[in-house]
């Protein structure tokens, strides 16, 4: 009798697997080991690879936001992989970005969360950012503005107020991350929204919303009611 094996699960998978399923399947069906292999090219020990990159940068978000010059430490990783690797987190930053160019941004409000989520969850650090609008809630600009600690950045009102100036914005959005993980608003968070809305109020410039993110998921103020 001769007896078939089916290729073992786990890492005994075969070498082409990832890949295969991927296209067979979709890639809801990878984890995040297997699609990171697929990306460092789906073949020989980049599964193996793959996981000793999330075990060393402590998971896909802080891998794929991480300098180049750290990854290209990394053995295992060419000057290839890593712009592979930046090339694909720009893509997907770029799709949520079309996703919303020519509209008002309130339009598609969980779009514009992504989008800023993509754009400031990847700092061990906090950053503060302004998305600028025009007079229709475009985007017009985005900047990161201030960095700061681990748990805390500090905001110039004088600056913001300069760069919605020279934006020529009508409104915007402030954004700022938590590296903690949480996306609860801070009471801080709070009175500085409303300092801001002032401020800005005076040179005729609307704040929209301020959107706190977190790992995986973000809070708007002004659905919590605080604008």
């Amino acid at each position: 009798m001769n007896l078939r094996h089916s290729p073992r699960q786990g890492h005994g998978r075969t070498r082409e697997e990832p890949r295969q399923r991927l296209l067979s399947h979709g890639a809801a069906v990878l984890s995040d080991a297997e699609l990171l292999a697929v990306c460092l090219g789906g073949r020989g020990d980049t599964l193996r690879l793959a996981r000793s990159l999330l075990e060393r940068f402590g998971g896909l978000r802080q891998l794929l936001h991480a300098p180049a010059v750290e990854l290209l430490d990394c053995a295992g990783l060419g000057p290839s992989a890593v712009a592979l690797l930046k090339a694909a987190v720009a893509l997907g930053e770029r799709q949520l970005e079309v996703s919303l160019a020519g509209r008002p941004v309130l339009s598609d409000s969980a779009a514009m969360r992504r989008l800023l989520q993509h754009k400031l969850a990847g700092y061990d650090r906090e950053v503060f950012a302004c998305l600028f609008l025009d007079a229709r809630h475009r985007i017009i600009g985005f900047e990161r503005l201030f960095f700061g600690s681990v748990d805390r950045a500090s905001v110039h009102p004088r600056e913001v107020l300069k760069q919605a100036l020279r934006h020529n914005a009508a409104a915007l959005v402030l954004a700022h991350n938590h590296p903690s993980g949480s996306p609860e608003p801070s009471a801080s968070d709070v009175r500085l929204t409303a300092d801001l809305r002032s401020l800005l109020a005076q040179i005729d410039v609307r704040v929209l919303d301020h959107v706190v993110v977190g790992h995986g998921s973000a809070v708007s103020l002004a659905e919590r009611g605080h604008l």
